[in-house]
C-alpha cells in the first residue's frame, strides 16, 4: 500500500470517526442508556368455580433504552419482554400441565411484549410509563398499553411494578378445566408484574 493509497484511507475514515464521537457524546450528555431487568415476577391471577388461582414466575428477559435526565427518567425507548411460558408455576402440577397445553406451549413457549413507543409522566417521587405495543399469547399477538409505575431506586437501578387484565379467548387460548371439566376456569386474568431494570 503506497503513501497515496494511506492518505486517502485516512481521509475516508475521518467523517466516520468523528460521526462516532459525536455519537456517543451525544448518548452521554442526554444519559440513554440500555437497561435489562436483574430482577423479574410475574403473577397470573384468575378465577374459577371453585376458588381463585395463581401462577408466579420469576424468569424471563427485559431490556429497555432509557434516557435519564439527571435523577428523573426523561424518556423509555424501545422495550422488550419476553417469558418461558411453563417457567410458570402454580401450586398444583395438573393445573400447570392444563395450563400449558391451552397456551399450547410446545409450538409457542414464549409470551413476549414489545414496545417502541411509551410516554412518561411524573407522579409523586417516581413516574408513570404507558407503553403502547404487542402483547404475544400462544402465538397470536395484539394491540395493547401498559401502565407501570417507575421509581429510580439508591442504587440508580429503576422498578416498574404494573398490573394488565385480558380475556385469554381473545389469544384464542380456552381457559384451562381440570377434574373431567367439573373444575373450569374464568376467560378473564389479570398480569401482574413487579421488574428491576440495572444499566447494562
Amino acid at each position: 500500500m503506497n503513501a497515496l493509497t494511506k492518505t486517502l484511507i485516512r481521509k475516508a475514515m475521518l467523517p466516520l470517526g468523528l460521526f462516532i464521537t459525536s455519537m456517543t457524546i451525544f448518548s452521554s450528555v442526554n444519559g440513554q442508556s440500555s437497561y435489562q431487568g436483574s430482577m423479574i415476577k410475574t403473577v397470573i391471577e384468575g378465577t374459577s368455580n371453585i376458588h381463585d388461582w395463581k401462577m408466579e414466575s420469576q424468569k424471563g428477559k427485559v431490556t429497555a433504552t432509557v434516557t435519564l435526565d439527571g435523577a428523573s427518567v426523561k424518556e423509555v425507548g424501545a422495550i422488550s419482554f419476553v417469558l418461558p411460558a411453563e417457567s410458570l408455576k402454580s401450586e398444583h402440577n395438573q393445573m400447570d400441565k392444563n395450563t400449558y397445553k391451552a397456551l399450547n406451549t410446545t409450538k409457542n413457549p414464549n409470551i413476549s411484549f414489545s414496545s417502541n413507543s411509551s410516554s412518561i409522566k411524573p407522579n409523586g417521587n417516581g413516574f408513570i410509563l404507558t407503553s403502547k405495543g404487542k402483547l404475544t399469547i400462544s402465538g397470536v399477538s395484539k394491540d395493547v398499553e401498559l401502565v407501570a409505575h417507575g421509581k429510580i431506586n439508591p442504587d440508580k437501578s429503576i422498578s416498574f411494578t404494573g398490573a394488565h387484565t385480558l380475556k385469554m379467548t381473545d389469544y384464542k387460548v380456552q381457559p384451562p378445566t381440570a377434574v373431567f371439566g367439573t373444575i373450569k376456569t374464568g376467560d378473564g386474568i389479570t398480569v401482574k408484574y413487579n421488574l428491576v431494570l440495572k444499566a447494562s
